[in-house]
Parts: C-alpha cells; sequence; structure tokens
C-alpha cells in the first residue's frame, strides 16, 4: 500500500542513512563466519558438478570436453527459431539480465554460453531495441573471467555518479558531450578525478567508525577508476575505449575455439553489423552492473561500470562489494527506493529459500535490512527475485507491491516456475498481505522473469526466460537454445473472490500486425465447427470471445464434457494438433501440446490446465504463436500460459470447435505478425 503509516520515524532513518553513507558493512566478516544456516551446503552436492557454480541445474559446458564437441545445424534450427520473440544467434542463452531503458535504447541482457548450445561458461550477452521486437546484436558486455561464471544480476542508471566509478570528464569534453560532438571521453583524458567520489567522501568524513580493513572499503589512496585485477593481483589498465577481448582473460575450463569454429556467428545469421555506439548521456555517471560472480566455491556479488553506453562493463578493481561467504547468494535487482531515498537490493540465499534485502546510498557500500522467508513453493533453489510497486487496476490510485521469486526445480508441473507475494515494503522490509501465493505461469516454460528499470511513464514491464531446466538442453534445435518471452506488461486486480491477482499482457504487439486475415465467424452450433487457414512460418496472433451455450441437462457425455466445451486447435494434415479449450461446467481452460511429433521427454509435459472465473461460461482468449513459442492470455491476463510447441510439420490449419453446447463468438481478430528478428527461419 502507498499510505501506511507505519513508515520507518525520522529519527531512525536519520540513524539508518548515516549508517549507509558511512559505507556500513563491518558486520560483512562477521556475517560471513555466523550468519551460515545449519547443515547448509558448503560445495556442490555431486561429482558431476564438482567444475560448477552451485545451482540445482547441470552445467554441461562446463564439464572437460563438453565445448569441443561438434555442433551442426539441422533444419530443426530453421523451422523452430520464432521471428518476434528473441533468441541468440547461436549458443545457448537463459534468464534476462540488466533489463533498462536508458532514455534511446531498449537494454536486454542475458544468461549466455557462447561457445556451446549448453549452460555453463556464462557470460552476459547483449541487444539493444528501440521498440523491444527489433533487436541488434551487441558484442558481449560482462565476460566469464578467472574470478567466475557471470551469473544474473541488474543495470541501474548511476546519473549523478555516486558509484564514483565513473572518470570525471574535463569541461572541454563534457561541452563536447553536451553538444553531441563526441559521445565518450578520449584515450589521453586523465581517468581518475583528483577530486574525491561520494563512496571516499563518507569513508574520510566517518573513518574513525568504519573499519578500513573491512573488504568492501577502497583504500584511501585507490580512488575507483578504470583499473581491473586479474587472479594473479595484478592491476591491467583499461583504457574506457577500449576494454579487454573476451579471449585475453583467462577462463574456467578449456579453450572453445572449436565450438565457435562449428557456429559462424556472423555468416551463418547474415547478422548486421552492430549499430553506431550508443551517446553516452551527458550526465557525470551513467550505466551500472550488479550482478553476481560464481565459481564452485563462492558467489558474491560485484559492481561494473560502462564507459561507452552499456556495449561492455569494466569490473570496480576492488570487488566484490557483497560478500557473506556463501556459495548459493546470487541474482541481485537493484532499484531506487524514492521514500526512503536509497538504493534497496533484493538479492536471494538460494538454499535457504530466502530473500535477503540490503540499501545503500552509493551502490558500492551494502547494508543488511532484513530477510524474507522461507516462504511459497517447496523447492530445491530459489532464484531471480523482483520487487515492484503496481498499480491496482480496479482501484483509484491504488498500488501494491509484489516480490516475485523463481524456483528450480519445485513447480507445481515440473521443473522451473516463478512465484509471487502480494505485500507491502517500507524500504526496509517486505510484508506479505496475507499467506497466498500467486504463480505467474499455468504452464511451465515461463522462468527467471525480469522487471525494466527506468521505462517511459512508469510502465512495469519484464521479459522472462522462455524455458525450462527440466529440457532446455535437450529441444531438438541444436545450434541455438533459449529465446524469451514477449515484452509482458504487468499491474494488479481483484478477482471476482477478492483476491489480488497478476494481469499480464502483451506489450506493444498491435505495431507488429499485418492485414486482417478474415475468419468470419458469428455462431457455432453443438457438434460443429469453422476454419481458416494460417500463413506458414508466420507469427500470428489471435483473440476471440466465447459464450457457451447453457445446456439444461449437464450430464457426463464421455468426452465431450457435462456442459459443452469450446475448443481452438491449430492442426495440419499430418494429423498433428495443438488445442487449447473450455470446458463450460468447471469453467476451466486447458492446453495440450501432447499430439504433437516433434519432441518427446520424460519430463516435457503434455497437458495444464486452469481455472477461469467460476460459474462462468464466458472467457477470452488471446494467442500469440511464434514457430516453437506459445503464450496464451486468457481473460485479458488475468490467466497466462507460456509454452514451448514442437510439431513435426507446420501447422496451417486455425479451427474451432463446440461438441455437445452450441456457443457464440464475438471479437475475433487473426494477424499475421511483421518478422522482426535478423534471423534464419523457416520462411
Amino acid at each position: 500500500m502507498t499510505d501506511r503509516e507505519d513508515r520507518l520515524s525520522l529519527g531512525r532513518r536519520r540513524a539508518l542513512t548515516s549508517l549507509l553513507a558511512a559505507g556500513t558493512f563491518v558486520g560483512t566478516a562477521r556475517t560471513a563466519r555466523a550468519d551460515v544456516a545449519p547443515g547448509a551446503p558448503s560445495g556442490p552436492a555431486s561429482n558431476e558438478k564438482r567444475n560448477q557454480p552451485n545451482n540445482s541445474h547441470a552445467e554441461p559446458a562446463n564439464q572437460p570436453g563438453a565445448n569441443m564437441r561438434p555442433v551442426i545445424k539441422t533444419q530443426s534450427d530453421y523451422f523452430y527459431r520464432p521471428s518476434i520473440h528473441f533468441s541468440p544467434v547461436a549458443g545457448f542463452m537463459n534468464d534476462p539480465n540488466g533489463l533498462i531503458f536508458d532514455g534511446q535504447y531498449f537494454h536486454l541482457y542475458y544468461q549466455y554460453d557462447p561457445t556451446a548450445p549448453y549452460a555453463g561458461r556464462v557470460h552476459w550477452g547483449h541487444a539493444i531495441s528501440t521498440d523491444l521486437y527489433s533487436w541488434q546484436d551487441q558484442p558481449i558486455a560482462i565476460d566469464q573471467t578467472a574470478a567466475g561464471e557471470a551469473y544474473s544480476g541488474c543495470v541501474v542508471m548511476d546519473r549523478e555518479n555516486v558509484s564514483g566509478l565513473f572518470p570525471q570528464r574535463p569541461s572541454t569534453a563534457a561541452a563536447a558531450v553536451r553538444s553531441g560532438e563526441t559521445s565518450l571521453p578520449s584515450a589521453d583524458v586523465p581517468a581518475v578525478s583528483s577530486a574525491p567520489s561520494a563512496t571516499q567522501a563518507a569513508v574520510d568524513a566517518l573513518s574513525p567508525m568504519l573499519r578500513l580493513d573491512a573488504p568492501d572499503a577502497p583504500p584511501k589512496d585507490q580512488a575507483p577508476g578504470p583499473t581491473s585485477m586479474q587472479s594473479t593481483g595484478q592491476p591491467v589498465n583499461r583504457s574506457p575505449l577500449a576494454p579487454p577481448s573476451p579471449d585475453s582473460l583467462p577462463v574456467l575450463g578449456e579453450p572453445n575455439s572449436s565450438a565457435l569454429e562449428k557456429v559462424d556467428i556472423q555468416a551463418s545469421e547474415s547478422v548486421p553489423p552492430a549499430p553506431v555506439k550508443p551517446a553516452a548521456p551527458p550526465i557525470p555517471g551513467g550505466l551500472v552492473a550488479i550482478y553476481t560472480r560464481a565459481t564452485p566455491q563462492k558467489q558474491t556479488q560485484y559492481i561494473a561500470w560502462s564507459p561507452d553506453g552499456g556495449q561492455h562493463f569494466m569490473d570496480y578493481a576492488h570487488n566484490p562489494i557483497l560478500d557473506i561467504g556463501r556459495n548459493s547468494f546470487r541474482d541481485p535487482k537493484v532499484f531506487w527506493h524514492e521514500q526512503s531515498q536509497k538504493w534497496v537490493m533484493v538479492v536471494v540465499k538460494a538454499r535457504e529459500h530466502k530473500v535477503a534485502f540490503y540499501g545503500s546510498i552509493d551502490l558500492m557500500h551494502w547494508m543488511h535490512l532484513s530477510d524474507f522467508g522461507p516462504a511459497g513453493l517447496f523447492g530445491v533453489d530459489y532464484e531471480c527475485p523482483n520487487l515492484i510497486e503496481l498499480k491496482v487496476e480496479d482501484r483509484t490510485n491504488g498500488t501494491r507491491w509484489v516480490l516475485f521469486v523463481s524456483v528450480n526445480p519445485g513447480g507445481p508441473q515440473g521443473g522451473s516456475i516463478t512465484q509471487y507475494f502480494v505485500g507491502d515494503f517500507d524500504g526496509e522490509r517486505f510484508q506479505p498481505e496475507d499467506t497466498v501465493i500467486g504463480l505467474t505461469d499455468f504452464a511451465k516454460d515461463s522462468y527467471a522473469m525480469q522487471v525494466y528499470n527506468d521505462m517511459p511513464n512508469g510502465a512495469a514491464t519484464y521479459f522472462a526466460w522462455f524455458g525450462n531446466w527440466q529440457y532446455c538442453e535437450e529441444v531438438p534445435n541444436r545450434s541455438w537454445r533459449g529465446l524469451m518471452t514477449v515484452p509482458r506488461d504487468i499491474s494488479l486486480r481483484h478477482d471476482e473472490a477478492g483476491w489480488l491477482r497478476l494481469v499480464q499482457r502483451p506489450r506493444g504487439l498491435e505495431a507488429l500486425r499485418g492485414p486482417e486475415i478474415p475468419f468470419p465467424v458469428g455462431r457455432i452450433a453443438a457438434q460443429s465447427g469453422a476454419q481458416v487457414a494460417i500463413p506458414p512460418a508466420t507469427a500470428i496472433e489471435f483473440s476471440l470471445t466465447v459464450t457457451v451455450d447453457e445446456r439444461p441437462n449437464a450430464q457426463p457425455d464421455g468426452v465431450q464434457g457435462r456442459a459443452g466445451r469450446f475448443i481452438v486447435a491449430f492442426s495440419n494434415s499430418q494429423g498433428e494438433t495443438l488445442t487449447i479449450g473450455f470446458d463450460a461446467f468447471s469453467s476451466q481452460l486447458w492446453l495440450d501440446r501432447g499430439d504433437l511429433n516433434g519432441f518427446s521427454q520424460p519430463f516435457f509435459t503434455e497437458r495444464f490446465s486452469t481455472p477461469l472465473t467460476a460459474d462462468n461460461r464466458r472467457f477470452s482468449l488471446r494467442i500469440v504463436l511464434d514457430a516453437c513459442a506459445l503464450e496464451i492470455f486468457a481473460n485479458d491476463g488475468m490467466s497466462v500460459g507460456t509454452a514451448l510447441v514442437f510439431p513435426a510439420n507446420p501447422l496451417d490449419t486455425l479451427s474451432l470447435q463446440a461438441t455437445n453446447a452450441g456457443a457464440t463468438v464475438q471479437n475475433v481478430k487473426l494477424y499475421p505478425l511483421r518478422k522482426t528478428m535478423n534471423r534464419q527461419t523457416a520462411m
């Protein structure tokens, strides 16, 4: 709620601000020693995982020789490649990271193994867009190094350089930036300002209260600047204009050039050259990444700054900025909390099923505020937390805070899932309104969602990874694996029982529509239907509203249902069918992908269902089908299903069918969607 009276008192807020200003993390060493849960694992649990950081999914690419396996493209790589959903040119992609709008571009960073179509050797891939659909690939933004893999994290805009990471521009350079003559300082510009940073000023002012030997306190004679430390401890000077090549840095494991030779990223996909680097904003600071460095022994939080508008990030020389001595402590998401005037970090203690909250005024020094949990679903790991204040659609000026936490494995359908809690956040603690948890999806292929920072007009928009850890490394496309959902706007709405529910809608999809495909349907009698041909290898959007007739004698009638069933089917002449159906007696929706023949695996669940509005025979659907990607938005986004689909042959027919009760069909719209991804598809 926004009108809660139990805010921090002024005196308490001043005390908190003083502690944060001092960079108070004096308890870091004590926390590392004492704040370890009884029985918490100290390392990977099996020999198969000894070469990877502690998590609940395997990373085959980290195993000796894994990246030497040949990667050979097949027709499946083109047939299942979506045309509007983002997918990598090659390699393996999972969680979205660092989502931010910088005023010119939407940035999409993501967990990425560029060397093989398997998880492991994690870097940050990167793409930019002006519409969230037409993406241009960028260089890898954060590399795997000897310090560990680059696990999930976020990007924030440090406008005033409160971190002190950005070199001060001389007045001439600043004037040139403001005039648009240059986007970056030249190589001969001094990299470090002689003026103390905000962090150093706080350290100097309160040095008697601060343990200067604490690992997170920068030495007084070492201001933050564009210098990094390799594992040897020797400084490596980096020009802001010339970030190191990934090949020049030590990596964990064996060389990977063989695998890269099998997949020619530029030649195979005809990806255009990267656009001109985005101009650095005319502000003292810029984009800052806060993310997890992960090794088999430890997971710690790192900070890095970008000298070139987000194309590359340079690690702070004295990382980590947050280390509590655990090996399952990851996925920081940072946002500015206006009411308490500080940065807030949400990060998971994965195996303990806890979300930790930290506060900072300079992004460099973090103080523990509170923990939430254990709460919610049972599972192995909690991952990828997000905390955001959302509008309540049916309340004037009403808002609630929503905490999203991904779980893997442990989803009700198996594998990975994202849960959410609705409540209040006062700048220090998250308090759920009740003990009810929600799931973002009734299927099982939406995970690790992350909400954009700094969206226009305060929009709440997210991407999620379109996949499930139970089978993501076995799907039939072989040279690339992983895709993102369409961008989704989110809000809250009360359901008919009074519970606050998450509402999700595709963002900006209307701009991709081609000429409408005629499909005149108004009335479908019992035991009849209607059908229309749909264009092959083209993404489509289909929407309709249906009211199933009331059946006086609601007795069981075999597969016809008690009170009528209505079915939307995508099919082909080879006998494959993908169905989305509604049962009027139970007011439930189902999805059935079991009659598709392109992929089979024990964990690839074939059928899903979800309740809609109880005792209501009316429902609406908005369906997006794009190669292997199916997204269902029911009842204006109150129920959402995200599922990978793998037909062996193109689905070229759309059918509507009624069983033992007729139906009135309204608002039927069928559109082809313009291809936005510059990837080779089946077309």
